[in-house]
């Protein structure tokens, strides 16, 4: 899935501004990034909203437990790959079909936070549960909203074109050749809303995200870390070696 978003969406992070500007390389345009999409993606859906963002999808190379999906819904645009663990149970608490799927539940879970606001953004995400990264854009408010699940379970990275859009996919290869080095992975456990400020672990949306730069050899110009993640897993760490 991809999605690309002009300046005046989404400030471009200065993290992977920083990481061009260190290590110039090739980049294309962001109408150029979503023809070369179409061109390696069978089937591939594309939509454009206004000149400022563009969004396609496809199911060429999909997992089948980790499907793509995208719809629309009262001017609220969704991507999303993955599958919910507790569906069932979200499907029922927001009053959904037994037809509808994933991606319109976010949708009703973005809608329901966003109209009675000033709920915290995270609780977007808070309550899911399960492999998933997806796209959200509110056409009526031009909000965008992406996450991804806490353990990183499918993959999504972002990055800046050549006339400075922020591009969001889940194939750091498409990417590669369209941002250069101003390419990193998204952080799991973490969500980045316009609305908001930025990225925020959706744990505890105070916990900074650090971003470092990336070694050379690297495809990208910088690594984004959740603290909280990371503590988890040295604390994991020091558990299993004690206990041996």
């Amino acid at each position: 899935m991809l999605g690309v978003f002009s300046s005046s969406i989404v400030s471009p992070p200065d993290e992977l501004v920083a990481a061009g500007s260190r290590t110039p390389s090739p980049k294309m345009t962001a109408a150029a990034l979503r023809k070369r999409f179409e061109e390696r993606n069978a089937s591939a859906v594309s939509v454009e909203i206004g000149e400022q963002v563009q969004l396609a999808y496809s199911h060429h190379h999909e997992s089948p437990w980790q499907p793509r999906c995208f719809a629309v819904k009262d001017e609220v645009f969704c991507l999303f790959e993955g599958a919910l663990d507790n569906w069932g149970h979200l499907r029922q608490q927001y009053g959904l079909a037994k037809s509808a799927n994933e991606v319109l539940l976010v949708i009703e879970a973005y809608k329901a936070l966003r109209d009675r606001a000033p709920y915290p953004a995270n609780h977007v995400v808070g309550h899911l549960s399960g492999s998933f990264a997806f796209i959200v854009f509110d056409k009526t408010t031009s909000t965008l909203f992406v996450a991804s699940d806490q353990n990183g379970k499918v993959p999504l990275y972002w990055g800046i074109t050549a006339d400075g859009h922020v591009a969001f996919a889940d194939d750091a290869e498409l990417l590669k050749g369209a941002c250069g080095k101003s390419l990193a992975s998204f952080p799991q456990g973490c969500f980045y809303s316009t609305a908001v400020g930025g990225l925020m672990c959706y744990e505890n949306p105070k916990n900074k995200i650090t971003a470092v730069p990336a070694n050379e050899e690297e495809i990208w110009g910088a690594t984004f870390k959740n603290l909280t993640i990371a503590i988890y897993v040295l604390l994991d760490a020091f558990v299993v070696i004690n206990s041996n």
